[in-house]
């Protein structure tokens, strides 16, 4: 780890040990507002994908009053930074209903009110590479403090899924509930991927009648360090098979172009990623995909898996050789049935109603407790 990222979580540490909860001290001492509810993110500058669904339902419930919360931490400055965490404290101190869908230091920072209720709509599917605390990478051994701190519900995308995301992210396994992914419902509507289609093809005219390959891959290292492995060997392999490529790096590597990765599955006929948590919201398509690691041996060493990488039904290839076979392989020979049986054990809760099942538990507890 660099020194400059050092120097970044330890600024963390002091923000979540000792200012944030005393910002926090000081404006949650009156009573709650009735039907607060706050949508919050510290990653994205407007509403994350994985909260559209949840706050497009929420803001529609008698007698709830929405508050949005969306900044990047990475990209703003430090008046923004300071505007935002003050204004955010003040109205989280008086909330009844808090949702965020990724780590989010303000809330994992304060001993929150017992009547304050904080959702996590975590926005990974399924289970692949190791997170949380089981990683280096995503908590240094050095932290302090609780990164995954203060959620009374973490909702998973399946029954699998929850005793790892429990023991990982160092959460009370009865908050942690295989209700479904809020954001899958959305890939279910035939409105929404009709128009995925529509607007990629008017501006890629030149895809139509082609076979799309979308290469999606994790990043390595740490977020304020990342880096890909296989971009060329992808190029060149399409180029020879003469396909379509879509080339969509993590949101750390690769500018907006308007097309965001959720919006291509829709329109591209066969994934190829490595480790990404993409792979299980593609599985919803029941469309093939290829495992493409070419430095697999080294992140099973360094990072590792909760599952048997050579375990989902697809090809794992890792020459280019490989992936030019196991392209054509999976295209033409994997069986439905193969794919099917993945989405059930990984994605099973994630049938279009999840967003309803969420919100019936949520508000559904809250009026057992009156």
């Amino acid at each position: 780890m660099s020194l400059k990222l050092k120097l970044r979580q330890l600024a963390k540490m002091f923000l979540q040990n000792v200012l944030l909860p005393f910002i926090y001290f000081i404006f949650s001492r009156g009573e709650t507002e009735k039907g607060l509810v706050i949508f919050a993110d510290a990653h994205h500058d407007s509403c994350p994908f994985s909260m559209r669904v949840m706050r497009h339902k929420v803001a529609k419930l008698e007698g709830v009053h929405v508050k949005e919360f969306y900044l990047d931490f990475k990209k703003c400055s430090k008046p923004a930074l300071v505007r935002f965490i003050i204004d955010f404290m003040i109205a989280f101190g008086r909330a009844e209903q808090v949702f965020i869908c990724d780590t989010f230091l303000p809330v994992s920072s304060c001993h929150k009110r017992s009547e304050t209720f904080v959702t996590q709509l975590w926005h990974s599917g399924g289970l692949l590479k190791k997170a949380g605390y089981d990683s280096e990478d995503c908590v240094p051994s050095f932290y302090k403090g609780e990164v995954f701190g203060g959620y009374d519900l973490w909702t998973v995308s399946a029954p699998c899924v929850a005793p790892v995301i429990a023991s990982s992210f160092r959460q009370r396994y009865d908050n942690v509930r295989p209700l479904g992914i809020s954001r899958t419902d959305i890939y279910y509507s035939k409105k929404y991927n009709d128009l995925c289609r529509e607007k990629f093809f008017k501006v890629h005219p030149e895809a139509i009648g082609k076979q799309i390959v979308l290469w999606a891959p994790t990043f390595r290292g740490n977020a304020a360090e990342p880096y890909v492995v296989g971009g060329e060997d992808i190029e060149k392999v399409c180029a020879a098979q003469g396909r379509y490529l879509i080339k969509k790096l993590h949101p750390h590597m690769q500018p907006d172009d308007g097309f965001p990765t959720e919006s291509l599955f829709a329109v591209a006929d066969i994934l190829v990623t490595d480790y990404s948590s993409v792979v299980f919201d593609w599985l919803l398509y029941r469309k093939p995909f290829v495992l493409f690691a070419p430095d697999l041996k080294d992140f099973d060493t360094e990072r590792g898996f909760y599952v048997d990488y050579h375990s989902f039904p697809t090809t794992v290839a890792q020459t280019a050789d490989e992936l030019s076979a196991a392209i054509d392989h999976e295209l033409f020979c994997r069986s439905t049935a193969d794919l099917e049986r993945c989405v059930s054990y990984h994605m099973g809760s994630c049938d279009g109603h999840s967003t309803d099942r969420i919100i019936a538990e949520i508000f559904g507890r809250k009026g057992a407790d009156k």
